[in-house]
């Protein structure tokens, strides 16, 4: 990807490195690590530099990546909307457990997002519910029907847990 910017005369953008291939998605965590996913499902975690650190190639499982979590860097999420599987991983990328949501009665997760205390929150669309469910993937928390508080049926497609605060991305 290319980035060009204008604006401010008193900053000091300017390009460090550029990642060429085959990129589906990519997200950047909080000690600006970037995590790229290709089309073949594997997810690559570059360093500052540019330098490939770890890479996640299990990517046969779980069909399809379609989200990646790197709030936390050394617990990275991904899920597989496809089979409702989250897998979170550690700072090498090696995998730390697996969550299928489908067990915990949770069928249609649209979106989810790491907590601030490492747990995870999950929109159930068939419920129109904010979840959250520790690793093992049990219920803890959850709101009411968004239907009953908006009076709409909200999609949300991402989840951040910042500042004492949950915010869904519609």
């Amino acid at each position: 990807f290319f980035a060009t910017a204008s604006g401010q005369s008193d900053t000091s953008f300017r390009l460090l490195k550029t990642i060429k291939g085959d990129i589906v998605s990519f997200t950047v965590d909080n000690l600006d690590n970037i995590y790229i996913l290709n089309s073949r499902n594997q997810i690559k975690k570059f360093n500052l530099n540019g330098d490939s650190v770890a890479v996640y190639n299990d990517i046969r499982k779980f069909g399809t990546a379609t989200l990646i979590d790197a709030s936390n860097p050394l617990k990275v999420l991904l899920y597989y909307k496809d089979f409702a599987t989250i897998v979170a991983l550690d700072r090498l990328l090696n995998v730390r457990n697996t969550i299928d949501l489908r067990k915990q009665n949770i069928l249609q997760a649209k979106a989810i997002g790491l907590s601030y205390d490492n747990k995870i929150w999950v929109y159930d669309e068939l419920e129109n519910k904010l979840k959250k469910i520790d690793e093992e993937g049990k219920l803890m928390q959850e709101t009411p029907d968004f239907r009953l508080l908006l009076g709409q049926s909200p999609v949300f497609q991402k989840i951040f847990d910042e500042n004492k605060y949950v915010y869904l991305y519609d």
